[in-house]
């Protein structure tokens, strides 16, 4: 393959792969042939080790339904390896109930133990709530699925969780990462070959298989919703009636009269029960809708910002880009949907 970038290392590091019955298919699947993509597209030098042995392991080796009812065939148990070099457990499913801890002890003991003998832990997405169990990532920052950051932080409360963040690396080795929503499984498997082959070698994979860093964050994919379940009757109204009228002018003004609290009074208990102050909450509703006219509408940028209460374009602008990370303009880029994609009218 003339021109491409070659890896020229040692030993190939020895990588586990975790397979439980909650996990995603095609996340254990895309870690699995991303990460032996350097052999499968003939980037090792003639006579050179590929620079990762990767093993599905599992608590027992055979075959092994996963969350989707996808069988896969586990390698390897867990109770016949001494030692690995990288441990990654991939996105797990949650239940309507959430994540139930103490179901897999054996595991939990073994991450734990391939830890202490030198291994790096990695969780893509969801499965960092397997992970967690180790209490190896309490006091340590992390990430985890946007959709699951509630339920994580109330699950696990002592691990610091960033879920705006791709990724993230901790502990004293850098040997703790995590990796955000969904598909930043992809940035985990490019770090990783960063890491253990180079730059020049991840860039070179992420080019063959047409993967993207998620180099603007995960904030712009983040839907904001308010917290409602805070148990203030007089919040929850003003709430309700500022879904429907955030972009009057003046909704906070508007809110207060409506709801006969004091000024200050109103606004310590709105920012007491949402976690907001009243004039970001209603900035955050008006990008909210501002987001979905842009995705879906080709409605001008200076149209939206007077629709949804800003009669200052530039203000608009700055805000939106603060709030997402993106202007309005790269947001719209980013999330309309491409035309070789739309429908055709039928004749």
């Amino acid at each position: 393959m003339t021109g491409q970038a070659t890896y020229c290392g040692s030993r190939p590091r020895h990588v586990s792969l975790v397979a439980l019955p909650d996990a995603v298919v095609s996340t254990l699947a895309g870690i699995f042939d991303v990460m032996n993509g350097v052999a499968l597209m003939g980037l090792t030098r003639p006579g050179e080790p590929a620079p990762f042995q990767i093993e599905i392991v599992g608590e027992a080796a055979g075959a092994l339904e996963l969350a989707s009812g996808i069988p896969i065939d586990v390698q390897r148990a867990i109770d016949t390896i001494e030692t690995s070099d990288i441990v990654i457990v991939p996105s797990v499913l949650l239940g309507p109930q959430g994540w139930q801890k103490d179901r897999y002890p054996g595991l939990v003991e073994w991450l734990y133990r391939m830890h202490e003998r030198g291994a790096m832990l990695c969780s893509a997405c969801s499965g960092v709530f397997l992970m967690a169990e180790t209490g190896l990532f309490d006091g340590k920052d992390a990430t985890v699925h946007f959709g699951y950051a509630r339920a994580f932080a109330a699950t696990y409360p002592a691990v610091p969780i960033h879920p705006e963040q791709v990724l993230v690396v901790s502990g004293l080795r850098e040997e703790l990462v995590t990796s955000g929503a969904s598909m930043s499984w992809h940035d985990l498997v490019l770090y990783l070959i960063a890491r253990e082959a180079g730059a020049t070698v991840a860039q070179e994979v992420a080019r063959l298989f047409a993967l993207q860093w998620h180099q603007d964050g995960l904030t712009p994919y983040i839907v904001f919703e308010g917290t409602a379940d805070h148990g203030d009757g007089e919040i929850q109204g003003a709430q309700h009636w500022l879904s429907d009228h955030f972009s009057v002018a003046n909704p906070v003004e508007e809110m207060i009269r409506r709801s006969k609290l004091a000024e200050r009074t109103f606004k310590r208990r709105f920012a007491l029960a949402t976690g907001l102050t009243p004039i970001v909450y209603v900035q955050r509703l008006r990008i909210e809708e501002a987001k979905r006219r842009l995705e879906r509408t080709d409605t001008s940028i200076d149209e939206i910002s007077w629709r949804v209460g800003y009669e200052d374009p530039a203000f608009f602008r700055r805000l939106f880009k603060r709030t997402t990370g993106l202007a309005p303009s790269a947001y719209r880029k980013r999330f309309r949907i491409p035309e070789f994609a739309r429908p055709r009218p039928r004749n």
